[in-house]
C-alpha cells in the first residue's frame, strides 16, 4: 500500500508539471502534439496485446477521467474500454466511503516490554515448557495475558511455542550438576630415551581442583583400579560429594573400575567415541599441561614425570588463575582489595620460580 501511494505521489506531481509546461505554448504546438501522441498510442495498441497498469495508474486514470462522457472516451484512443475506466472509478469511490463508514475501533494493545521479555526468560530457563506451560507459570505470578499472546511472543522470537523442545543437553547437564561430577582422562608424554609414559589425571569441575593420581609405563587394568580407590578415599578425605565420574571410552576402563565408583553410589558417564568435547574440561587441562610443562620440559624418566607433576598439580590448583572462577585459583580465594589507593604505593611483590622457572608464581611481600 506504501508503494502504490508513492507512485501514486509521483505520477500526479508528473501530470501537475506537465501541465505547467503547456500552459506556456500556443494551441498549433499542443494540436501537432496531439496528433502526434494519438499515432503513437495507435501503433503500440496495435503491437500490444494486453496493457497491465498499475494499481496507482488506475486510480490516476480514474481521477482524471471521472468527468469525461463516455463518447469522448472513445475518441480519445484509449488502450483501455470507458466501461473499464468507469469501473475504476466507481471502485475509487466505494474503497473511499468504505473506509469512512468502517468503525474505529481501538484494537488489542500492545504488550508490555516487562511481560515479553518475562515471556522469554522462562522460554530459555525451562527448555521443556510450553506456550501453555509459561502461560500458567504467569498467571500464578499474578500477570494476566492470553495464551495466543505467549504463542505469538515466542513465535516472534524463534522459538517454537509447543513443548518440542524437550531433553536436556549435554551442555546443561554439566553446569547443572558441576558440584557433583568428577572427570578423568589417560594422556602420555616421552621420556628423552622414547619411551611413551601414562598419565592418569582428574579434576573436578565446580572447583577446577587437579589430582594426578599417577604415572606408569603399563597402564594394566589393576593399575587403573587401584588408582580409583585411592581417588575414592582422598575424595572423601576432602570431603566432596561427587555423584558422576565422566570418562572416555579406553580399554584401560573395565567393568571393575566401574565397580569401584558403582559400590559408593556414583555413576560413571562415557563419552561418545570421538567426542572430546563430552570431556571438554578434562581436555582442556591436558592441553594447559602440554602448553605450560611438558612441552617446555626434558622428562628424564618416570620419577621425574612425577615430580614436574607434582609442582604443576600444586601451581595449578593454588596458584593459577582461573576464568570460570573469575580469575582465583581452586584452592586459593582471591585476596581483598585494598580501597585506599595510598596502599597501593607499598605493594612490594615478589616473583617464585618453580622447575627451574618454567613456572612463576608472584605474590606480595609481608
Amino acid at each position: 500500500m506504501v508503494a502504490v501511494l508513492l507512485r501514486l505521489i509521483y505520477l500526479g506531481l508528473s501530470q501537475l508539471f506537465a501541465w505547467i509546461r503547456l500552459l506556456v505554448r500556443d494551441s498549433a504546438d499542443k494540436d501537432v502534439e496531439i496528433l502526434v501522441l494519438r499515432h503513437q498510442l495507435a501503433v503500440l495498441q496495435r503491437q500490444v496485446v494486453r496493457a497491465r497498469p498499475t494499481q496507482a495508474d488506475r486510480v490516476l486514470l480514474a481521477a482524471l477521467l471521472q468527468r469525461t462522457s463516455r463518447g469522448r472516451m472513445q475518441q480519445m484512443h484509449l488502450f483501455i474500454s470507458p466501461d473499464t475506466v468507469l469501473r475504476w472509478h466507481r471502485d475509487l469511490l466505494r474503497r473511499r466511503w468504505a473506509a469512512k463508514s468502517r468503525p474505529k475501533r481501538p484494537g488489542r494493545p500492545p504488550t508490555r516490554a516487562l511481560i515479553r521479555d518475562l515471556v522469554l526468560r522462562l522460554a530459555r530457563d525451562n527448555g521443556d515448557w510450553g506456550y501453555r506451560r509459561i502461560h500458567g507459570e504467569l498467571a500464578g505470578l499474578g500477570i494476566k495475558v492470553a495464551p495466543s499472546t505467549v504463542w505469538e511472543i515466542l513465535k516472534r522470537h524463534g522459538i517454537k511455542p509447543a513443548p518440542c523442545r524437550t531433553g536436556q543437553t549435554w551442555a546443561a547437564f554439566l553446569r547443572g550438576q558441576a558440584r557433583a561430577i568428577l572427570a578423568c582422562d589417560f594422556f602420555t608424554a616421552r621420556t628423552l630415551t622414547g619411551a611413551t609414559l601414562h598419565v592418569f589425571a582428574v579434576i573436578e569441575h565446580a572447583t577446577r581442583r587437579v589430582r594426578v593420581l599417577g604415572v606408569t609405563a603399563d597402564p594394566t587394568a589393576g593399575w587403573t583400579v587401584q588408582q580409583a580407590r585411592n581417588l575414592l578415599m582422598d575424595v572423601q578425605d576432602a570431603g566432596a560429594a561427587i555423584k558422576y565420574v565422566i570418562r572416555d571410552r579406553d580399554s584401560t576402563f573395565t567393568e571393575r573400575f566401574d565397580e569401584v565408583f558403582a559400590a559408593e553410589g556414583i555413576r560413571v558417564l562415557k563419552s561418545a567415541v570421538c567426542a572430546p568435547r563430552m570431556n571438554s574440561i578434562m581436555e582442556r587441562w591436558v592441553k594447559s599441561c602440554r602448553a605450560e610443562l611438558l612441552d617446555r620440559t626434558l622428562v628424564w624418566n618416570g620419577a621425574h614425570l612425577r615430580h614436574a607433576l607434582g609442582e604443576y598439580e600444586q601451581f595449578y590448583n593454588e596458584h593459577r588463575p582461573h576464568r570460570s572462577l573469575h580469575a582465583a585459583a581452586p584452592l586459593k580465594p582471591l585476596p581483598i582489595l585494598t580501597a585506599d589507593a595510598s596502599d597501593l604505593d607499598r605493594i612490594r611483590v615478589c616473583r617464585r620460580d618453580r622447575l627451574g622457572g618454567i613456572l612463576r608464581e608472584y605474590s606480595q611481600v609481608a
